[in-house]
């Protein structure tokens, strides 16, 4: 059987300037998309489009070969094909997050859910630029329409359209009457280059059109053998400038073993919460070899692919960089930040009640954001998200993303709901992991999950929502 491969795609010349300039809009993006009050009250929505958090994956059957052929940052195959006779292709977001609770002026009477439903906008969306591909409900023979109108909002805006159904195909399976939002409006800038829409990844508990998400329908109709999807991320070499966007590789339905090595530490979803996004509890983190322990109230973590840094609770971020020598709290737009001399090296690792994970420092070190010489002061990748929003069983203190997800090759699994963490393979990262006893996890690779168990040997091409310009 052949393994998923990934290939490089060209993308937006991006710098550290560019980057850490724009660390105010993801903060307040990752705020707003989990209910947070951003840091500028003044604004309803971000100024920072999904586009500008877009990561590429290669996503074909092994039989095919791949064909290099892109758009400027989105590869056009192969997309999502919707519609049976004939049937039309778009690429999407992939979305394992949360979308905003907050309120959005689309449908004001319709308040949003979650972010495990499928969207596409189509020719009707008034507010779509030309270079957004369009569903045209009307060539599709199986197209349904129950004029339900449904919103959906975002950390960086919101889709407001109608509940349908269609026939949906993606990498060679095929659902049929998948339910799904014809979107007929969205905010300013929430798609371009060639994206039209999202496919969520969360549990249907999420789900605004109260509907099974595509990948759940396809493991419960028996399409996929392993109720998992794994995410290699890739890291972002060149840190001056850049014109290829950093990707990673997608699996769904089995894992790819030659991302990772040793077995994979699947830990369930803590007791008594209930499937909805993917959630995991923060046990112990370390910095500079100093441990900090997160009681069961603050610990509550969501793990999101589609968020740029890793946000904890203000308490905990305070205690974080107190023991980072030279560390400042930022004011101002970069509120909730917190800088340190570009010279120190930031050694940090995660625990979620199994293995300690470690974090390397390039991904704690965002750049460089203020001073000269030996005085030069950079951002660092964990901030202050704010208070616990709400309280409640699934309500998360956290929000672990793409700074802790590089360093590590990540599964989510359905049956029994859970997250599972594995050291990433040699070469790969400079991450590491260790047990309960501060020793290497064993590299015997008899218990890994085998590469791809489907009908079809599978890699990605797909755009997942992701801290693009800062994935160092």
């Amino acid at each position: 059987m052949r393994t998923p491969s990934m290939s490089p795609s060209s993308g937006r010349s991006t710098t550290i300037q560019d980057r850490v300039a724009n660390l105010p809009q993801i903060m307040d993006s990752i705020r707003l998309k989990y209910g947070y009050s951003p840091v500028n009250q003044k604004r309803s929505t971000t100024s920072a489009s999904l586009t500008d958090e877009v990561r590429l994956f290669r996503i074909f059957p092994a039989s095919r070969p791949y064909i290099p052929s892109c758009s400027k940052t989105i590869p056009v195959i192969p997309p999502l094909l919707v519609s049976e006779q004939p049937a039309q292709e778009f690429n999407l977001i992939l979305d394992t997050g949360k979308s905003s609770i907050r309120p959005c002026p689309l449908f004001p009477s319709h308040p949003p859910l979650g972010s495990s439903d499928l969207w596409v906008a189509t020719d009707q969306c008034t507010t779509c630029t030309s270079n957004v591909p369009l569903f045209t409900t009307s060539k599709s023979s199986t197209y349904k329409n129950d004029t339900s109108k449904v919103q959906i909002n975002y950390g960086s805006g919101a889709a407001a359209g109608y509940a349908s159904q269609d026939t949906v195909s993606f990498a060679g399976f095929t659902i049929a009457d998948q339910e799904l939002l014809s979107v007929a409006a969205t905010t300013s800038s929430l798609l371009s280059d060639n994206l039209s829409g999202i496919m969520g990844l969360g549990f249907n508990t999420l789900s605004t059109l109260n509907t099974t998400p595509f990948w759940q329908s396809m493991y419960s109709q028996n399409k996929l053998s392993s109720p998992v999807f794994g995410f290699y991320l890739e890291r972002q070499v060149d840190q001056a400038a850049s014109n290829t966007a950093p990707g990673g590789t997608f699996t769904l339905g089995g894992t790819n073993t030659s991302l990772y090595t040793g077995n994979i530490e699947f830990i369930n979803m803590p007791s008594g919460t209930t499937p909805s996004f993917w959630l995991q509890q923060v046990q112990t983190v370390t910095v500079q070899g100093k441990p900090i322990s997160i009681s069961s109230s603050e610990g509550l973590a969501a793990i999101d692919t589609g968020t740029t840094l890793i946000g904890a609770p203000s308490s905990i971020t305070q205690q974080f960089w107190s023991n980072v020598p030279g560390s400042v709290a930022l004011t101002g737009q970069y509120q909730g930040m917190y800088s340190f001399p570009c010279s120190t090296t930031v050694d940090a690792s995660m625990s979620f009640g199994g293995a300690t994970w470690a974090i390397s420092s390039a991904d704690m070190n965002l750049g460089q954001i203020s001073g000269t010489g030996s005085s030069q002061m950079c951002a660092g990748g964990l901030f202050d998200i704010g208070n616990t929003l709400g309280t409640g069983p699934n309500v998360p203190a956290w929000i672990v993303g793409d700074t802790f997800l590089k360093n590590v090759y990540s599964v989510f699994q359905a049956s029994p709901p859970a997250v599972g963490f594995a050291q990433l393979a040699n070469g790969l990262s400079t991450g590491s992991a260790t047990n309960g006893a501060g020793n290497p996890l064993s590299t015997n690779t008899s218990g890994a999950a085998p590469s791809m168990s489907l009908s079809v040997s599978l890699s990605l091409i797909m755009s997942l929502l992701a801290g693009f310009f800062i994935t160092l």
